[in-house]
């Protein structure tokens, strides 16, 4: 795995994600397998498979997000403003209907359309990535061609 390009709030959340997976969840699994186990013979019980498998989708679950911690790298509040890379907060006026937009540019474990955040490997993360302050982008997407100006490039 190649390095994670994280901002500051989603290395915290992955942070706060594996805590909560490493606490409360191996706890709530580990009183589901007790209480399974307490229910008699283990070989034909579907409560403590169940259990077990859920226990072990956890374990895999902090297995994946340790692995993701430790190549991550935080994104620091050195980000050119000039050219749009990972960590820009990108505003776009869409020269089809003069519609204003701002994306910010994360890695795929941070994205989140809701909050505006798009990823760097989507059709419009990808297709902005190292344009300049200015420049018209066009942006091939399934439904057709995007034209974007980009108006402004600041950080998060």
């Amino acid at each position: 795995m190649g390095d994670l390009y994280l901002t500051k709030a989603g290395h915290q959340k992955l942070l706060e994600e594996l805590e909560y997976l490493k606490t409360v969840k191996r706890r709530a699994f580990s009183k589901a397998i007790g209480e399974a186990r307490a229910h008699g013979d283990i070989s034909e019980n579907a409560e403590y498979d169940a259990a077990k498998d859920a226990q072990g989708l956890n374990e895999k679950k902090i297995a994946e997000l340790e692995q993701k911690l430790a190549s991550a790298r935080i994104l620091d509040g050195d980000i050119r403003t000039d050219e749009v890379l990972i960590g820009a907060t990108v505003r776009l006026k869409d020269l089809d209907t003069d519609e204003e937009l701002t994306y910010t540019l994360v890695c795929e474990e941070e994205a989140d359309y809701e909050q505006g955040k798009i990823s760097v490997s989507s059709p419009i993360g990808s297709g902005l990535l190292n344009h300049r302050l200015n420049a018209v982008v066009e942006i091939k997407i399934p439904a057709g061609i995007l034209k974007y100006k980009i108006l402004k490039i600041s950080r998060e």
